[in-house]
């Protein structure tokens, strides 16, 4: 149940209902009070307006928060990315993952397979154009853009809940130091890592991971290549 407590401070006349009013305003709850707190009654509250006349603007909370990333990749800097195509693939994936870090609220629609922002279609073309020039189908491209939005968007879903979690004042100390007291027998691995598996699982390993996710696909891609080549080469007709 939401709290009451909260006053916008400001009187007189409400302001005029608009697509692009809504999302000033639901930037300006994200900011000050967190993603948790912003939802169609509460933005209704900061707008002096109701919920039902907010739903003639925006859909609802998912659109509203993919029109806020929208709104986000407009302004985000198209940064110069390299000519060579592996550095490109890299560079562009790199840029799909910073935009989106920047929004942490975002973590609520990055489950939607389907996610197209507008504003941030030129980054998937360059993924997918720079798969194409290391050599990949287009069938092939759009399936590595695939495989690197999986693991872009799980590494900041995670990342989410792990700092949800730490936030927590009665977070449970299990958490951190369960690894420590399995049997070395059973699991002698990782009662090794014992307390020191907290810091190893949370750090910043993104780019590395990454570049290990690229250099995977292009080695799968090699693979295919090279036994479509046998094949060719085996052929009796050939």
């Amino acid at each position: 149940m939401e709290s009451g407590g909260h006053r916008s401070g400001r009187t007189g006349r409400p302001p005029r209902l608009s697509q692009e009013a809504i999302l000033v305003a639901a930037q300006r709850i994200l900011d000050t009070e967190g993603p948790e707190r912003l939802s169609m009654r509460r933005l209704a509250r900061e707008m002096s307006s109701t919920a039902m006349a907010l739903y003639h603007h925006v859909q609802d909370k998912d659109e509203l928060l993919l029109l806020l990333l929208d709104a986000h990749a407009r302004r985000y800097p198209r940064p110069v990315l390299p000519g060579e195509p592996r550095a490109r693939l890299l560079a562009a994936a790199q840029v799909l993952h910073d935009l989106l870090a920047e929004c942490p609220w975002i973590v609520e629609v990055l489950s939607f397979d389907d996610f197209v922002s507008e504003s941030s279609l030129w980054v998937v073309e360059n993924i997918v154009d720079a798969a194409v020039g290391c050599g990949m189908t287009l069938e092939d491209a759009v399936y590595a853009y695939r495989v690197i939005w999986h693991y872009t968007t799980g590494e900041l879903a995670i990342r989410a809940g792990r700092e949800r979690v730490r936030a927590r004042p009665e977070r449970p100390e299990y958490r951190e130091h369960a690894l420590e007291f399995l049997d070395s027998v059973d699991f002698p691995r990782l009662n090794a890592v014992g307390r020191r598996w907290a810091g190893l699982t949370s750090r910043d390993d993104h780019r590395k991971g990454l570049e290990a996710v690229v250099a995977g696909l292009l080695e799968q891609k090699a693979e295919v290549v090279g036994v479509m080549t046998e094949a060719v080469q085996g052929c009796p007709c050939c």
